[in-house]
């Protein structure tokens, strides 16, 4: 009788090792197809070919936050540049001159230097970039953030440089130096309630641009002018920022969307007595000052579109850029 050979297998015995072996590619194949999804994210779109919304950071409270004193700031070369960054931010037009078209700083915005927490503060923006922004639909630093206050807030395209600092300017280095400094001690990835400017609902009967023209000039003008060309201080500075004219926020600045404006107006307006104002009164002061012309969106020119195309595009909703108030077109910057 002749003698098996161990190391030749049957027929039956090397198709079963043939299926394990395809099975076994099977599994290793599908497993590292789910991996790379749980890794990476799904490549899935909405019907519309959007991808899905990503989900809204967790909210954290201000209570027992405060940012901590100037008498904080470290010596050395840290310190230092905290406080240049703290100068740029109370008096950007003096320390960033080569950079900035309007009258305003950023503190006109952020009160207390970027600390008062119905304002925007800069404590609570700190610890939460990099974040993708709708607004350029792209993932931003702090430096990007900073580059568009420059470019939209400050008007840089009417500055002397005509543009904002270049990426990597020192300037960025020592705001966000001191933005950190602000944010000592407070959670990082989580955003606080009071980031931005306050939610203030439109009213149910919306808002009246006549009424906010009234309220205006028993309750603004004092401060802003007649006109909202603001109020100039001995040393030539703006006292009180210009509210609209060549001087002011252009057409892409946030505070050119009613909602943002409403917020801060109700949060902090008049000056000292901040939540006076009702909701209503709020929305119809924002629409007085946001209905007057203002230096142009700078994308506009840049991407070589009409006004037309530029309000579809940047300003479908929320402002007046592109619409005719009093038989002014906005946005053309012509008064």
């Amino acid at each position: 009788m002749e003698s098996e050979d161990p190391s030749v297998e049957s027929t039956p015995t090397r198709r079963k090792l043939r299926i394990t072996q395809l099975l076994l590619v099977f599994f290793v194949a599908l497993s590292a197809t789910w991996g790379a999804i749980f890794l990476f994210g799904s490549d899935d779109t909405s019907p519309e070919g959007e991808a899905p919304a990503p989900e809204a950071p967790a909210m954290a409270s201000t209570a027992g936050f405060t940012p901590p004193p100037d008498s904080a700031i470290p010596d050395g070369p840290l310190g230092d540049s905290i406080r240049r960054g703290q100068a740029l931010f109370t008096n950007t037009g003096e320390h960033a001159r080569e950079f900035v078209g309007s009258g305003l700083v950023c503190s006109n915005c952020h009160l207390d230097g970027g600390r008062d927490p119905n304002s925007a503060p800069m404590w609570a923006a700190a610890a939460m970039f990099p974040e993708y922004r709708r607004k350029n639909d792209r993932i931003n630093t702090m430096e990007d953030r900073i580059m568009g206050c420059f470019i939209y807030s400050m008007n840089a395209s009417a500055s002397p440089a005509g543009v904002p600092p270049p990426a990597g300017h020192d300037i960025y280095r020592d705001f966000m130096a001191y933005f950190a400094f602000l944010a000592t001690g407070a959670p990082t990835g989580i955003a606080f309630e009071q980031r931005g400017f306050m939610d203030v609902d439109m009213p149910a009967g919306g808002y009246d641009i006549a009424r906010g023209a009234t309220i205006y000039a028993e309750q603004c003008a004092l401060c802003h002018g007649d006109n909202g060309e603001g109020q100039l201080a001995p040393d030539g500075t703006y006292a009180f920022p210009p509210l609209w004219g060549d001087k002011s926020y252009n057409w892409g600045a946030g505070m050119s969307r009613l909602a943002n404006a409403a917020g801060f107006i109700k949060a902090n307006m008049p000056f000292g007595n901040g939540m006076s104002l009702t909701d209503q009164q709020a929305w119809d002061v924002a629409a007085f000052v946001d209905s007057h012309e203002r230096p142009p969106d700078p994308r506009q020119f840049q991407q070589g579109i009409t006004i037309e195309q530029a309000r579809e595009r940047h300003h479908a909703s929320g402002d007046f850029y592109g619409q005719v108030i009093d038989g002014d077109l906005l946005g053309d910057g012509v008064p």
